[in-house]
């Protein structure tokens, strides 16, 4: 086996964050990367391990080469970095759409674009998308869409990266995320048969789950404690 990085990409918050964490903890060199490259080393230090942060902008897809020009080899890739967007036909904003849209769908496929001549032999790449795909909600326009769209990333990147594995991690309404935390969410607990949301380490066993077994490819993982059966 081949040794390399586990690169991070939106890890300076939340699910990514708590995954460079998990990493670092396993004695594994990690790489993460948020928007401002200062907040990412910051970030970086605080996780240990000998971490290193990164400013990498994927709504800004053409700076993505020279943001990765000293990361690799990579042996682990999570393209983790999302942004909320809050769209409607109605009253739809088209530069928040956008930058959502190129950040998920253009920069997560530039960044395996950049890297992939630095992924060793048994690396393995997973991609956040959301379940917001199969129940969209007031506002999900645009989310919705995207994360559809990463099922279709996830399907033709398996077939022309193997050996290369490729799958994605869709989690339903993460409870203790920041973005989640404290919102009124009884209504989704009592459709939810687990009797409780998923929490953020869950997720991450998930994604540690889809990087690391070596038989699991093309795979859309949901993560949402069985809400869809509902």
């Amino acid at each position: 086996m081949q040794k390399g990085a586990v690169v991070v990409i939106g890890g300076t918050s939340g699910i990514g964050r708590l995954l460079a964490t998990e990493y670092a903890k396993k004695g594994e060199q990690v790489v993460l990367s948020g928007r401002d490259a200062a907040q990412a080393s910051q970030v970086a230090a605080e996780v240990g391990g000998g971490a290193i942060g990164i400013g990498v902008d994927l709504a800004e897809p053409e700076s993505v080469r020279s943001a990765l020009a000293e990361v690799g080899p990579v042996r682990r890739l999570a393209l983790a970095a999302v942004e909320r967007d809050v769209n409607n036909v109605a009253g739809y904003d088209i530069d928040r759409a956008r930058r959502l849209v190129t950040l998920k769908l253009v920069g997560y496929l530039e960044v395996v674009h950049v890297l992939k001549d630095r992924l060793t032999k048994d690396a393995s790449i997973v991609l956040f998308g959301g379940l917001a795909k199969e129940r969209p909600y007031p506002g999900s326009t645009t989310v919705s869409t995207v994360n559809g769209g990463v099922t279709g990333m996830v399907h033709t990147l398996a077939c022309e990266l193997g050996p290369v594995r490729v799958n994605a991690v869709h989690p339903g309404i993460v409870g203790d995320s920041p973005y989640w935390e404290g919102k009124p969410l009884d209504a989704v607990v009592s459709r939810t048969p687990i009797g409780r949301l998923v929490t953020m380490a869950e997720v991450v066993e998930a994604v540690v789950f889809l990087l690391e077994c070596g038989g699991v490819n093309g795979v859309d993982l949901y993560v949402d404690g069985g809400g869809l059966l509902q």
